[in-house]
């Protein structure tokens, strides 16, 4: 069982299993959402549970995508394609040890200017 919240603990969530290995999102919309890139891992929503709803938002960023956050403190939690069977966690809001390493970056051709990738993980352009 994996546990995590946002900054004020006002949304909560646990999901049962292990975590598949996150991505690093670079493109300008995760930047603008999450302060930089958007590291996330994708959990099946049957898997997922999450408490204080009533405390979580959703903006409509694109027509194939929402993403989730605390309304209260404004944490960046979820990135969800609604048509999919699974959503997008972010790494940050886990509480307790993932045991997991990022994978991949993707949309680097969007990156920001301000930093480099010097990892030596794959480097998708989209």
């Amino acid at each position: 069982m994996h546990k995590g919240s946002c900054l004020c603990d006002a949304v909560t969530f646990e999901i049962e299993g292990e975590l598949a290995a996150p991505d690093a999102c670079h493109c300008s919309r995760c930047r603008k959402h999450s302060g930089h890139y958007f590291a996330s891992t994708d959990v099946p929503r049957d898997r997922l549970t999450i408490h204080g709803t009533e405390n979580l938002g959703w903006y409509q960023s694109s027509e194939k995508v929402r993403r989730g956050f605390c309304t209260t403190c404004g944490s960046s939690l979820f990135w969800d394609p609604p048509h999919r069977d699974w959503i997008a966690v972010a790494m940050g809001a886990f509480d307790t040890p993932t045991e997991t390493r990022l994978k991949t970056h993707i949309f680097v051709a969007d990156k920001g200017d301000y930093y480099d990738i010097a990892d030596g993980l794959p480097q998708n352009r989209q």
